[in-house]
C-alpha cells in the first residue's frame, strides 16, 4: 500500500469555498501570501513553461478596479444590476490574486494544456488558502473577458487572459455545504 496522508485527503473531501462577499480583514500578510503562491506554482506544468503569473490586488487596486468596472460597464451599455454586481466583487475585496494565463509559444505543448495549467494554479491557490485557514473563492465575471479592462485595469499584454480571481480573507459567515455530484451518474468504468 502506498504512503498516505489522511489529513490532506480529509481536507480535499470536505473543502468548501467561501463567498467572496463574506471575506473581510485580516487578510494574509505578504509572507503568508508568498507561501500560498508557492503552493499555487507547484501545479502540473507540461514542458515547464509556467504559462501563468500572479497579480496581487490589494485594497487600493481593488477600489480602482471597481471604478473601472463601472465605467466599462456603462461604456458597453450593460444593465445597471450587472455592472453593480461586478463592481462589488472588486469594491468589497481587501485582497484578490489574479491568475493570469500567459500563453507560451511552443510546438510541444498545446495551448489547451497551458490553459489547464493556469486553471490548476487557480485551484491550488484556492486550496492552499483554505488549508491555511483563510476563506477563499475563485471568481471571474464579465470584466475578466473585456479586453479594455484587462489592458487598462490589470496591465495584461496582448494574448494574456484572466484564468481566475482568487479572493482571500477572513470568513465572516458560516457556509453550509452544497449538494455534490452523484458519482454513479458521472463515473463510467472502462475495463476493456
Amino acid at each position: 500500500m502506498p504512503d498516505s496522508n489522511p489529513a490532506v485527503l480529509d481536507f480535499l473531501l470536505t473543502r468548501r469555498s467561501r463567498p467572496a462577499r463574506t471575506l473581510r480583514p485580516p487578510v494574509p500578510s505578504r509572507e503568508e501570501l508568498r507561501t500560498l503562491l508557492t503552493a499555487a506554482a507547484r501545479v502540473p506544468d507540461h514542458g515547464k513553461l509556467e504559462p501563468w503569473r500572479f497579480l496581487v490586488l490589494t485594497r487600493p487596486a481593488t477600489r480602482r478596479l471597481a471604478a473601472l468596472v463601472e465605467a466599462r460597464g456603462a461604456a458597453l451599455g450593460l444593465e445597471a444590476e450587472k455592472i453593480a454586481k461586478a463592481a462589488a466583487q472588486y469594491a468589497d475585496a481587501d485582497l484578490a490574486v489574479a491568475v493570469v494565463q500567459v500563453p507560451r509559444p511552443t510546438d510541444r505543448i498545446p495551448l489547451v494544456e497551458q490553459t489547464y495549467s493556469a486553471g490548476a494554479a487557480c485551484l491550488s491557490l484556492l486550496n492552499a488558502a483554505l488549508a491555511a485557514g483563510w476563506g477563499a473563492n475563485w471568481l471571474t465575471g464579465w470584466p475578466c473577458y473585456d479586453p479594455v479592462f484587462r489592458r487598462e485595469g490589470l496591465g495584461l499584454a496582448e494574448g494574456e487572459s484572466v484564468a481566475g480571481l482568487v479572493h482571500i480573507g477572513t470568513p465572516t459567515a458560516p457556509v453550509p455545504d452544497r449538494p455534490r455530484p452523484d458519482l454513479d451518474r458521472i463515473v463510467e468504468w472502462v475495463e476493456a
